[in-house]
């Protein structure tokens, strides 16, 4: 099934942001990535993104696509938006070298290509 282009606007916003977090946690530590506010205030800002997008994708699109974990997703983004004192550095981090690179995969296997 293809997406509808709604949903694949945000497939792609989805995409880029976590092509963004791969980027910026490359070959960084927990160390220094706890150290370097400007890094992991991006990262989360990204993961916002990816939240935001995910919430904005049509209900027929999600059940779709059950290989992602959406609720998590959104969850996350609601999280960094409303709770931002709750915020672990150590949560984001473990995330975004394991699970960001997983998805940057899935979403490539989403969009159609050509796209």
């Amino acid at each position: 099934m293809q997406p509808e282009k709604r949903d694949l606007a945000y497939i792609w916003d989805m995409l880029e942001a976590a092509r963004e977090i791969v980027t910026f946690v490359k070959n960084v530590n927990y160390a220094d990535f706890d150290r370097n506010h400007i890094e992991h205030y991006a990262v989360e800002r990204q993961l916002l993104v990816i939240g935001e997008a995910a919430n904005h994708l049509s209900q027929e699109f999600l059940e779709v696509h059950q290989e992602i974990a959406w609720r998590q997703l959104i969850g996350l983004r609601n999280v960094l938006a409303h709770e931002y004192g709750e915020i672990k550095v150590d949560r984001i981090f473990n995330a975004a070298p394991v699970s960001v690179p997983e998805l940057v995969k899935t979403l490539e296997r989403i969009i159609p290509s050509g796209e």
